[in-house]
């Protein structure tokens, strides 16, 4: 089964950016898209062959998360069920019969940190959730985590350290949620490359120069990295500040 990720940076926009040419081209199984910034009222891409699930933010024009499947999944929920962070549409979650796929957009921390303390909280209530989901079946997680993991996800580290995406607090629930059990599926395949990223600023001709991080993942439950045959970034597709990744796992 091929899952492809993908923060659009807003899905009406991607669609004017060649979105559907890439989705007919790369014909994954399933498409998990955040920062989707869209209702269902406002888009008509109804992709012949897929069930769409969406989960907008209250909020207009915010985060989201949207779910292209070609494989009915079981059941799907969105959120975690817990107000606090249900009302940004920041998960949805497909049962399969093998495993649970989350599709999550993390919150960001702001470039001024003020939502650092939230994020904390829900970092400890995704893992979780995850937890809980992982006493049924394994988990595939994927999506926008809003944080580079170590020094070799991201271009110039010691200039970055305390900011945005890339704070000491950030980067240890990510490693918290590893150590619960769970694996890194691209960094389990290219353990020592340090030049593949997943954002790019707007700025300063980031993208051109390969300035970036690292902030897009696949994790999976660590008895089930047996059934991932790849991991991929497709740092040549164009359309948003942060390009598609990819996995491929073996389906009985």
């Amino acid at each position: 089964m091929k899952i492809i990720s993908w923060n659009v940076a807003g899905f009406r926009a991607v669609l004017k950016k060649g979105f559907d040419d890439f989705f007919k081209e790369s014909n994954a199984d399933v498409y998990c898209l955040q920062e989707s910034k869209v209702e269902l009222d406002q888009f008509n891409y109804k992709p012949e062959g897929y069930e769409m699930y969406l989960n907008p933010a209250d909020k207009k024009g915010y985060s989201g998360t949207l779910v292209f499947t070609k494989v009915k999944p079981l059941n799907v929920t969105y959120g975690m069920g817990i107000d606090e962070h249900d009302h940004e549409g920041r998960i949805i979650t497909l049962e399969f019969k093998d495993y649970y796929l989350i599709n999550m957009y993390v919150p960001n921390v702001k470039r001024d940190l003020s939502r650092l303390d939230y994020r904390m909280t829900w970092e400890d209530d995704f893992k979780k959730y995850v937890k809980s989901l992982e006493k049924k079946k394994p988990v595939v997680i994927c999506g926008d985590f809003n944080v580079a993991h170590t020094e070799a996800d991201i271009k110039n580290a010691k200039a970055n350290i305390g900011n945005a995406g890339f704070t000491y607090e950030e980067r240890d629930k990510f490693t918290e949620l590893l150590d619960s059990g769970l694996i890194d599926t691209w960094r389990f395949f290219n353990k020592d490359v340090s030049d593949k990223f997943t954002w790019w600023s707007y700025m300063g001709h980031a993208r051109e120069n390969n300035t970036g991080w690292r902030i897009d993942y696949f994790l999976i439950s660590k008895d089930y990295i047996k059934k991932v045959k790849s991991s991929l970034i497709h740092d040549e597709v164009l359309g948003s500040d942060h390009c598609p990744i990819e996995i491929n796992i073996e389906m009985e």
